[in-house]
């Protein structure tokens, strides 16, 4: 057989097999197409974190900073606030629903796109002491100094972006008792970095 006939009869065989293929459904190709599982959520994104006008009832709208990917993320939430609440009460009452959700394990779906939370659940608020303190401060039950820097970084930065502060991208936080006020801030940097940058602060007299 010469190798004319050797090339030509490879020619055909190569046709046949790709007529078959065809008929079969299957697409010849030379590329592998085997790229195992579909990719899981992307990190750090969440299709949807909006708060649905059911879960609204009988709350407000807010948003927590959660830690994810090194940095702080805010995601939203709706906590309880009882009609006629003003001032101080709503302020404490505000404050003490996002301490709550900050110290809640994240939902399954926040926790698969890596939302994680260094706060601790149990801490409370309380009002500021009547004729020692501003009326914008907050005292909580665990003294700032003793939370970790990601802990009072999610704890700042959620406070001071809620109706807990007087705005301003600060709020004003001292432990139980009679212990020393600080305004806290929460910067570019702090949500950048958590872990390194401890949110700024400053004394606060009344």
């Amino acid at each position: 057989m010469s190798v004319r006939q050797l090339k030509g009869g490879r020619l055909v065989l190569v046709a046949g097999l790709g007529l078959v293929l065809a008929g079969c459904g299957i697409r010849a190709t030379e590329v592998p197409t085997d790229f195992g599982a579909a990719p899981s959520r992307v990190r750090c994104s969440l299709s949807d974190s909006g708060t649905t006008a059911a879960q609204l009832s009988g709350k407000v709208p807010v948003r927590v900073f959660l830690l994810c990917g090194a940095s702080l993320v805010a995601v939203d939430r709706a906590v309880p606030v009882p009609d006629g609440a003003v001032g101080a009460k709503r302020r404490v009452l505000v404050a003490q629903g996002l301490l709550d959700e900050l110290g809640a394990s994240p939902p399954a779906v926040e926790k698969e796109a890596g939302y994680t939370t260094d706060v601790r659940a149990g801490a409370t608020v309380l009002p500021p002491l009547s004729g020692a303190d501003p009326d914008d401060a907050l005292r909580l039950s665990i003294a700032p100094n003793d939370l970790s820097s990601y802990a009072l970084s999610q704890v700042v930065c959620t406070l001071s972006d809620s109706a807990a502060s007087d705005g301003g991208d600060s709020v004003v936080l001292g432990g139980p008792g009679g212990g020393e006020l600080r305004r806290y801030e929460c910067t570019d940097e702090v949500k950048q970095r958590p872990g390194d940058k401890t949110p700024p602060s400053s004394n606060v007299t009344k």
